[in-house]
């Protein structure tokens, strides 16, 4: 019975060896490739070798600037959002002879969600160094907050050429044709009130300008006085002004838009003093308000038909020169000089500075010709950084 088990010792001795030869193996080969490791960190610490596995993020941002920045080109242009002609147009008027960032004013109706004009639009005002002033217009009265919050919205949703959002709120109230055939100065109060809390809690960097009133008209049982409006406006809104952050000015060459450019008073090119010192004087605001002339300009002969009641275009255009060298440019309250417009169908063609073949009158080629300021706004920058996923 012995003699038959010993064989069995034999491979149980011969797996025993196996197994202390691996494990004696495993054991020297073990510290070996721990210093091969640190080697190979050691190496590539002193090597510093370079991370490959980078990546660029690209962003834009708006430059920071105050909202009164010295370098200004106050040359701009009464312009309209459907016609992509037009833009080119003024692009080439306010930002010739060393201009940069001249201003266009485009009339926007608050109703309108149409996403791929305006953003349209807005591409090609940054692309040509336009800052764009936004009048509002088409309010339904009986619906203007809903409305109001809504338009808003829609315009915050775009890239705006510079950081600041430049809104002038409704068009000549005081004149019943502009404002659903009555005159009511507590209504529209209450509405531009209601217009910059809503702009300013949508963004902050809204610039609100009230609308340009009718300063030449009297009160006529029609019309009711600018001065008479803005005084029952500050009774129903108490201290309505004081939020505004601009002035916007209709200031035209009256009487029949044929004055002469240095005329002083309410029925001249610097109307806006008038206005400035009723809000000073009379309504206590004591803020500075800046002042962008959102109308202005001289009705010509020349049309489709001639209208001898006004001047010739060669006047036109003396006068024009005459108003920007002396008058407006003179002035470092104004910050941006919009005449009306660039093209207006009959009997409104004789304020147009171009023909209905897109050709410029005399007096575009004349504000053309004249010097102008390389403007400096906080305009829309990009810039990069590189991130890397390296330890």
């Amino acid at each position: 019975m012995l003699g038959r088990r010993k064989p069995l010792l034999i491979p149980i001795f011969v797996l025993l060896f196996i197994v202390l030869i691996s494990g004696y193996l495993f054991i020297k080969k073990e510290p070996v490739k721990q210093k091969l490791r640190d080697f190979q960190e050691k190496v590539m610490e002193e090597e510093e070798i370079p991370c490959t596995q980078t990546s660029t993020i690209e962003y834009m941002y708006y430059k920071e600037t105050p909202q009164v920045w010295e370098e200004n080109n106050k040359f701009g242009l009464y312009v309209y959002a459907e016609n992509r002609d037009f833009i080119e147009l003024a692009q080439k008027l306010v930002n010739s002879k060393g201009g940069d960032w001249g201003y266009v004013l485009i009339p926007y109706n608050v109703k309108d969600r149409d996403y791929a004009k305006w953003g349209r639009l807005f591409e090609q005002l940054r692309n040509k160094h336009l800052i764009p002033v936004i009048q509002l217009h088409d309010i339904d009265t009986g619906d203007y907050k809903t409305q109001t919050e809504k338009s808003a919205r829609f315009l915050n949703s775009f890239i705006w050429p510079i950081k600041y959002r430049y809104i002038s709120v409704y068009n000549e109230p005081n004149d019943p044709k502009f404002w659903y055939g009555e005159v009511n100065p507590a209504e529209y109060a209450r509405i531009l009130d209601y217009t910059i809390d809503a702009y300013k809690s949508e963004n902050r960097d809204f610039f609100i300008m009230n609308g340009g009133f009718n300063i030449s008209a009297p009160s006529n049982g029609t019309y009711l006085d600018a001065l008479e409006y803005m005084y029952a406006m500050n009774i129903e809104v108490p201290g309505v002004f004081s939020k505004l952050d601009g002035w916007a000015s209709h200031s035209y060459p009256q009487p029949n838009f044929s004055g002469n450019p240095k005329a002083k008073g309410r029925w001249s090119i610097v109307a806006y003093e008038n206005e400035l010192s009723y809000l000073k004087n009379v309504l206590g605001v004591d803020k500075e308000l800046p002042v962008f002339i959102t109308e202005t300009g001289w009705a010509h002969a020349e049309g489709e038909n001639y209208n001898s009641s006004y001047l010739p275009v060669d006047t036109v255009s003396n006068f024009f020169r005459i108003a920007y060298e002396e008058v407006w440019l003179q002035d470092k309250r104004i910050r941006a000089v919009m005449p009306f417009t660039i093209r207006y169908d009959p009997p409104y063609d004789h304020f147009s500075w171009i023909n209905k073949d897109n050709v410029p009158y005399k007096h575009f080629e004349t504000v053309k010709s004249i010097k102008k300021v390389e403007g400096k706004p906080p305009h829309l920058e990009s810039s990069s950084f590189v991130t890397s996923n390296c330890n």
